[in-house]
């Protein structure tokens, strides 16, 4: 079946008397859309101006297709630290298990917003394994970078941050305290899940 045919086929579903089916027909013609947009979205990137560039990696978080995972990849090397931290970000909410190695590498990135950011990112992925790689940037002189592997280390629920978040608890920065009170908020008690927030 052709793009258009399944696009077709959508758009005709939007008329279903099921509701269920009707929504679940717009969500498919959103994602085929998008798919479909790709192409302008690789354009795109390529462009000379910054913001078109920042847009369209902005616009691959919409994209329901791993075609989109080589390109945003390709962009952890860019020269410009605003390109890279932004497809980190995209990269951390696709949280595609394959783009882990990836991103592992720039909590050493030379830029500290990339740092910022890839810490952030990592907190989306579901693998208590990444939790020593945050536990190493509690000691950093960045504040925001401390703030966001804190933040992070609670979405990942490791038990085995608990005593690294509760030094965080004293610390000299608000910012800091307050992500460490966060995250410790969502670490398991006893294995009996974490506190509703």
């Amino acid at each position: 079946m052709s793009l258009e045919q399944r696009r077709n086929l959508f758009i005709e579903l939007l008329n279903d008397s099921e509701e269920e089916v009707r929504a679940a027909a717009a969500t498919a013609l959103e994602c085929l859309e998008s798919f479909q947009g790709m192409s302008q979205i690789i354009q795109d990137l390529s462009s000379d101006k910054r913001g078109q560039r920042i847009k369209a990696i902005f616009a691959m978080e919409n994209v329901k297709s791993t075609d989109v995972f080589p390109h945003l990849i390709n962009l952890l090397k860019d020269a410009d630290a605003d390109i890279r931290g932004t497809a980190i970000q995209v990269l951390g909410l696709k949280a595609h298990p394959k783009s882990l190695n990836s991103l592992v590498k720039h909590l050493k990135d030379p830029s500290p917003s990339v740092r910022v950011h890839t810490a952030e990112a990592l907190g989306h992925f579901d693998d208590v394994r990444l939790a020593p790689y945050l536990v190493s940037l509690l000691g950093d002189d960045d504040e925001q970078l401390v703030a966001s592997a804190a933040r992070s280390l609670g979405h990942l629920g490791s038990p085995d941050s608990f005593d690294a978040l509760t030094k965080l608890v004293k610390d000299d920065r608000a910012t800091v305290r307050v992500a460490a009170v966060q995250a410790l908020s969502e670490l398991p008690l006893n294995g009996i899940g974490t506190v509703p927030t």
